[in-house]
């Protein structure tokens, strides 16, 4: 009977612990995602401005950045420091570029999101659905206290990601992507950072060199289409958000452009026709996170680029292929 009383105490103890222990674990879980939910919401709704180094192997470039939402109306300034200097404008989802030459300054206009430290979107399911988050303690990033958030993948298919968040304000403060060996493969990160008390957008205008011309880049039209082309059988948790065709400088036939993504890490699809005499390109290269796949499917120039893994790019583009 002692013993039987022994055991069912040892064992309503155990299970307590281990309750607990559940209970601790789940607890962690969520509030890791409830740190990358805020942080999702500060990139976007904060004034702020600041420096950051964006690091890509043997590559590197200094970013200075101003952010302003007011009333609702999110607008950016980048201004990239490299031998390169340009200044990129963002309104929403709407980019101009300004990247001056020799003798002028080209205007260029893109359609893109997630521009750093924006670079989790605030619904934040489909990365639930791909990656597990763990807290894992606090560091300093720019002088300022960072919360550090691991994303661990289910699978092979995408890389792991560290992710500092500003204690107070929630904003991201660092990034870095590893592979599965723990190498870092990118970083980009903040050397300064301070928050905007001022309401004034005057800072929202490109500095105009008086003594070049001012032209727009003649790449043609962005249209979105839904045509023939097709990937099947996608690797898990990538999903089609973007299908476009345009003209680009220098080539006489439209080129799709089909972008995937598993939340936070994405993929891009380039078909365009061979031409006549043109040397198809197969086979894989990386460059530093970069991947990407070449291969040749019913006459056509399949490329697949993006910062995943190889296995990614390799089975996204055998997936690439006409509708029957």
């Amino acid at each position: 009977m002692f013993r039987l009383g022994l055991a069912l105490v040892l064992f309503a103890t155990s299970y307590c612990v281990l309750a607990a222990d559940d209970t601790s674990e789940t607890q962690q879980t969520l509030d890791a995602w409830q740190v990358l939910e805020k942080s999702a919401y500060a990139a976007r709704e904060l004034n702020y401005e600041g420096q950051f180094i964006y690091v890509n192997g043997e590559q590197s470039r200094t970013v200075e950045i101003t952010h302003m939402n007011h009333g609702g109306r999110e607008v950016a300034r980048n201004v990239v420091l490299d031998a390169n200097q340009r200044e990129v404008y963002s309104k929403g989802n709407d980019i101009v570029i300004f990247q001056p030459t020799n003798k002028n300054v080209i205007i260029k206009k893109r359609r893109g999101k997630n521009l750093f430290p924006a670079m989790l979107p605030t619904d934040l399911s489909i990365i639930k659905a791909n990656y597990s988050a763990e807290l894992a303690g606090t560091e300093f990033v720019a002088n300022r206290e960072a919360q550090i958030v691991e994303l661990m993948p289910v699978d092979a298919y995408r890389y792991r990601y560290k992710v500092w968040t500003d204690v107070k304000f929630g904003l991201i403060l660092k990034m870095t992507l590893l592979n599965e060996g723990n190498n870092t493969l990118e970083q980009i990160y903040f050397n300064k950072i301070s928050m905007l008390n001022s309401q004034n957008p005057n800072w929202f205008e490109p500095k105009i060199d008086i003594s070049k011309q001012y032209v727009t880049e003649k790449n043609g039209p962005v249209t979105e289409v839904d045509n023939n082309w097709q990937v099947t059988n996608l690797p898990a948790g990538y999903q089609k958000i973007n299908h476009i065709q345009r003209h680009v400088r220098g080539k006489n036939t439209m080129v799709d452009q089909m972008v995937f993504s598993d939340g936070i890490a994405s993929v891009s699809v380039f078909i365009e026709p061979l031409a006549k005499g043109q040397r198809p390109k197969k086979g894989h290269m990386l460059m530093g996170s970069t991947n990407m796949c070449a291969n040749v499917i019913e006459g056509h120039q399949v490329i697949v680029v993006g910062e995943v893994p190889e296995m990614t790019v390799q089975t996204i583009a055998k997936a690439v292929s006409l509708k029957k």
